[in-house]
């Protein structure tokens, strides 16, 4: 049997298939179609279940800020988080505030969620659907940067 950690051209870094040569850390195009099935079923599903509530407009109005907040939070942080791991500047203010908002994003729905007069099947729908959103919008935006990190690369 085979050692895993034996190096050889086969088990290289790049994959080799012919003239063709694929990076393993360039994302496929199945995973980024994921991401975005993942954010776009989210976000509309959230959106949706907000459109037939039977709350205030101003309750309405309250889960869609906090929706919009936490995908603005998230998309922050990760960009934040990438940029220090690539060694480009970001001052630990905006990574902090970045930070912040993630949580208070998160904080404010839960406390929404916990004081609603409505089902609890209904809480975990929002719940659920924001928690998809949140991830799937680091993927896409993982997923964008990504590309145009191997576009720039084949130019």
């Amino acid at each position: 049997m085979e050692p895993l950690q034996d190096r050889t051209k086969e088990n290289s870094a790049i994959i080799k298939n012919g003239e063709n040569s694929r990076n393993p850390f360039k994302p496929t195009g199945a995973f980024i179609g994921a991401s975005w099935f993942a954010l776009l079923t989210g976000v509309v599903a959230y959106c949706i279940g907000l459109w037939n509530a039977s709350m205030a407009l101003n309750e309405k109005g309250y889960y869609f800020t906090i929706l919009l907040f936490g995908l603005f939070a998230v998309i922050s942080v990760q960009k934040s988080v990438r940029d220090r791991a690539e060694g480009l500047a970001v001052t630990d203010l905006y990574y902090s505030i970045s930070w912040f908002a993630t949580i208070a994003a998160m904080i404010l729905l839960s406390v929404g969620l916990w004081n609603a007069d409505m089902a609890l099947s209904e809480k975990g729908f929002y719940a659920m659907s924001f928690c998809l959103s949140m991830f799937s919008s680091i993927a896409v935006q993982k997923n964008t940067r990504d590309a145009k990190l191997f576009e720039d690369k084949e130019l």
